[in-house]
This record gives structure tokens, C-alpha cells and sequence, in this order.
């Protein structure tokens, strides 16, 4: 092998040179071809049109002066397939979860003048759009990936990027999969998208029928070198600080930041690959209560959606609710308890689900030291939820109903927290 790599630099230390002097006229296109090869490449790799703060924010502030101005353009992604992929628990599927949870955020961003949504698919098949591009564009979609993987292999090469290994490692798509994926965020740039929000639940494998050790959500954004990063971290910080009031964020190693960078996933923009400010919220894992009993599944999604609903108003710097007779940040908020909780009520109820809700706002709940991955809100009268109403009713000068939510305590929860309360 070395004799022909001695031989190969030989011929070409000889032979250019000797090319130049001969053959100049070619030797010069040949030169001004590579050049312009390059070029060409280097104009692509600088093709991207990232979304900036400014951008997005100027388009939703628009819509108030202008009938005909461009709304901000949202895509919303349950995720994985219509009928396949996805955490699986008991009879709980992720993939079901996801498009659930999609609608509920489609149709309060829908009730907002300022937005234009998307959404991909619902439980049965992908959106006709999406249908129709995936089948009309394959191989063109196939093409744009290596494109833009031959761009990256290139920059980080030159040193113009740095290759950074990802924090949590990620369950690799299947490929026709990953293609899918890598169209939606192709059609995205195609179709001025301005946010993209790929909804998940994560999962701990190795738990069998019992739930896993971790709990609470973690948004994914792109590493810090892609361009769409910025914009991104500047929504998903509003949106954070709006879900973590409610709900835990994952204590699982990695994600405990709760905003993690991340430079391999299809969704936010692997290869520099998005325009689009782009997330992959993961909101809790598929095991914890709230997702599994069907009393409290729906509030529980909807009420996601509508803190996801927050973060972008903030994000906007928009008014908070949804029109002027709402008091409360969420909607589990008010609340009509009409009957005693004691520990002879339903294992997990929307009563108390609301009640723990409250004494969160009220800031008894968690007690103590505890967070919210000590003591979730899961609907159950567990002993985190007993020390905070004890704390509750202290508070309002309640003694005699210790461990029961009676009538005084419902005349006190009803009066701050029902419908017509005040925070």
C-alpha cells in the first residue's frame, strides 16, 4: 500500500506542474471548475434563513395593524406514527398521548387571531399535506438529507463547527421514519414556518408493569452552533418557566436542567437543518398517574397545552389568558368542590387533582422541602397532599378538620379558588 501511495504523490507533484505548463488553457477551467465547485457549495451551506426573535415577533405584533399581515406560522408534530412507534404502558400509547395533546394546543392557538397552525396527522393518518408531500417528494427529501449532511461533514472538517456528543442518547428512527421526519421539517422552511413544537412523552425502559424511577418534562433545542438555536431558547425559556409552576421537571441525569441542547435530533434541526425555531418538549413520562387514569388524562393534556399556550403569549409579551373573565393560569382553575375529600374518596379524583393544583398557587404545595417530583400531582390523597392542606388549613384558621377536605375547607376553596375566586 505505501508503494502506491508513494507512486500516487509522485504522479501528482510530476504531473501538475507538468499539466499547467502543457495544457494551460485547461489546466486554468480545470481550476476555475473545482473553484466553482466549491463555491456552489459554500453558497448552499449559506442558504439557511433562520428565524430570528425579531422576525417572529414583529410578524405577531403585526397582525394588530394589519388585516392582510402574515400570521406567525405554527407546526405542531404529535409525535411518531399515526399507528406505529412510541412508548407503550399498559394500554397507554404515546403516539395516542401526543395527538391529544396536539389538538388541545391547536385549538387554542386557533382561538388567537395572531396564528396560523399546522398540524401533522391525528391518530388514523398523516394530514392530508403531509401525506401528499411525503409521497411527491421522496426522493427529493432523501437528496436535502445528504445535502445537508455532506454541508456539515464539511464545516466540521474545516473546523467551522464543532462536533459535540449529545448529553442523553436517543433511540435511533428506522429509516423510512427518519426520512418522514427530516420532510416535516423540509416542508417547514418550504412553508415560512416560524415555530415548530414536536410533542412527546418520554419513557425509562427496564421498569416492566411498574412505573419507572424518573418523572417530569424536558424540552429538547438545538445545539448552540445551529443557527435556529437562539430564537429557539429564548421560547422555550418562556415555555419552561410556565410548565415547571405545575409540573416536575425530569430528575432523570441529563435532562434535570430541564432545557437540554441537543445536536442529533431530527425534530430540532440536526445538520443545521431548520429555519423554524424548533422544540421537542417531552412532557412527563407515559407511567405517571396523571397519564394513566383516564379521570384526570384529559384535564391533565389540555392543561399542558395550555401552559405550552402560556410560554408563547409570554414569549410575545402578549396578555396571559384567553379573555378577561379568567383569573388563574391554568385550567384546572376554578374548581367547584361540592363534595367532602376524605380518605374513603376515589383513589384519584379530579377533586383533588384541582385541590392540589390550588394549594400549589396558594404555595403550600409541595410541602417542605419536598418538589414535585417528591410529591406529583397525581389526583391520590397521599401523605404530600395531607401535610400541605394541614399547612392549608392552618393557614385559614381551620382546626377541626384535620385530614379531610370538609365545609369549612371547601367554603375557603370555593371562595379563592372556585368559579368567581380571586388569587
Amino acid at each position: 500500500m505505501r508503494h502506491y501511495l508513494g507512486i500516487f504523490l509522485a504522479v501528482l507533484l510530476l504531473g501538475v506542474p507538468w499539466f499547467a505548463t502543457v495544457y494551460p488553457d485547461q489546466f486554468i477551467a480545470t481550476l476555475s471548475a473545482v473553484t466553482s465547485f466549491n463555491d456552489q457549495f459554500a453558497a448552499v451551506i449559506l442558504t439557511h434563513n433562520a428565524k430570528t426573535v425579531a422576525d417572529i415577533q414583529s410578524k405577531y405584533n403585526a397582525v394588530t395593524n394589519t388585516v392582510s399581515a402574515k400570521k406567525v406560522r405554527i407546526l405542531i408534530v404529535p409525535g411518531h406514527e399515526p399507528t406505529y412507534g412510541g412508548a407503550e404502558y399498559g394500554s397507554i400509547k404515546e403516539r395516542d398521548l401526543t395527538v391529544e395533546l396536539g389538538k388541545d394546543l391547536k385549538q387554542l392557538l386557533d382561538n388567537n387571531g395572531h396564528y396560523q397552525v399546522y398540524i401533522t396527522r391525528d391518530t388514523n393518518a398523516w394530514e392530508q399535506n403531509f401525506d401528499s408531500y411525503f409521497k411527491t417528494n421522496w426522493d427529493n427529501i432523501i437528496s436535502w438529507v445528504k445535502i445537508n449532511r455532506q454541508e456539515m461533514t464539511h464545516l466540521i472538517s474545516v473546523g467551522s463547527v464543532k462536533r459535540v456528543t449529545p448529553t442523553i442518547i436517543h433511540n435511533k428512527a428506522p429509516q423510512n421514519v427518519a426520512y418522514r421526519l427530516f420532510g416535516i421539517t423540509k416542508w417547514a422552511n418550504e412553508n415560512d414556518i416560524d415555530i415548530t413544537i414536536h410533542i412527546h412523552f418520554n419513557d425509562y425502559s427496564g421498569h416492566g408493569r411498574n412505573p419507572g424511577e424518573y418523572s417530569g418534562f424536558t424540552i429538547y433545542v438545538p445545539e448552540g452552533q445551529y443557527s435556529n438555536s437562539t430564537t429557539t431558547k429564548v421560547i422555550a425559556k418562556d415555555v419552561f418557566n410556565r410548565l415547571e409552576k405545575y409540573n416536575p421537571v425530569s430528575d432523570l441525569p441529563g435532562e434535570s436542567t430541564g432545557i437540554v441542547e441537543e445536536p442529533d435530533l431530527i425534530a430540532v434541526g440536526v445538520n443545521n437543518t431548520s429555519d423554524a425555531a424548533s422544540m421537542l418538549i417531552e412532557y412527563g413520562y407515559i407511567y405517571e398517574q396523571q397519564f394513566t387514569n383516564s379521570t384526570l388524562r384529559s384535564s391533565a393534556l389540555r392543561d399542558l397545552a395550555f401552559q405550552t399556550y402560556l410560554g408563547l403569549q409570554d414569549f410575545f409579551g402578549s396578555p396571559s389568558v384567553l379573555n378577561s373573565s379568567m383569573s388563574f393560569d391554568t385550567l384546572l382553575i376554578p374548581h367547584d368542590w361540592r363534595q367532602s375529600i376524605t380518605n374513603k374518596t376515589a383513589s384519584s379524583s379530579l377533586d383533588i387533582y384541582a385541590l392540589q393544583t390550588a394549594m400549589v398557587i396558594d404555595g403550600v404545595y409541595p410541602p417542605g422541602d419536598k418538589n414535585l417530583n417528591d410529591c406529583p400531582r397525581t389526583g391520590s390523597l397521599g401523605p404530600c397532599t395531607l401535610t400541605a392542606l394541614d399547612a392549608f388549613q392552618n393557614k385559614y384558621g381551620i382546626t377541626d378538620e384535620k385530614g379531610v377536605v370538609g365545609p369549612k375547607t371547601r367554603t375557603i376553596l370555593n371562595g379563592r379558588f372556585g368559579v368567581g375566586g380571586v388569587m
